[in-house]
């Protein structure tokens, strides 16, 4: 791998202005994002989250490969039905607060700083919990693989990306 040195100068093969790199890395402005309360989940598999809002940073920044959400999740409430994904690996970055990472055999406690990601195809089901008494704020990043099957670990239901229906796992759908 090169290393440049202080000082070094890089030659672009265009002439990048101010107006050029701000098209290029465009700032995305947060108060435009599409903000979401709750999750598309069946009664009564939304309660648990209840009053979790997430901010879509991905899709105001016009990105499609790639999900990046800002989440914000009030205590007493979980972040999704604990779930693994088939073709998606997963990526939170706690930012405030204080949530409970519950996986398939160990539960272990997140704050300001601290990360965890869940590779796909893993079969580890996982989820956030707030069991503080402050909001919690996080990153949740995300690719967005057309093929992928959201499986629920601890109830009777899975999601495709092709059409994002809830379904049982036997693949009826929910009502």
């Amino acid at each position: 791998m090169a290393h440049l040195s202080a000082g070094a100068k890089i030659t672009l093969p265009y002439a990048a202005t101010p107006d050029h790199l701000a098209r290029l890395m465009p700032k995305v402005d947060v108060s435009t994002a599409p903000v979401r309360c709750g999750t598309g989940y069946p009664h009564p598999f939304n309660d648990a989250c209840a009053g979790r809002t997430r901010k879509r940073l991905g899709d105001a920044g016009g990105l499609k490969a790639v999900g990046v959400n800002l989440m914000t999740l009030p205590p007493g409430k979980w972040s999704s039905q604990r779930h693994w994904h088939s073709h998606e690996d997963e990526f939170v970055y706690v930012l405030e607060g204080e949530l409970t990472l519950v996986e398939d055999n160990a539960e272990t406690v997140l704050r300001a700083g601290d990360c965890a990601a869940f590779p796909q195809g893993s079969g580890n089901g996982h989820h956030l919990q707030n069991r503080g008494s402050a909001v919690a704020v996080y990153l949740e990043m995300g690719s967005r693989h057309p093929d992928d099957l959201t499986t629920c670990s601890d109830i009777d239901m899975m999601s495709s990306n092709r059409d994002g229906a809830f379904v049982h796992k036997n693949g009826t759908p929910y009502p």
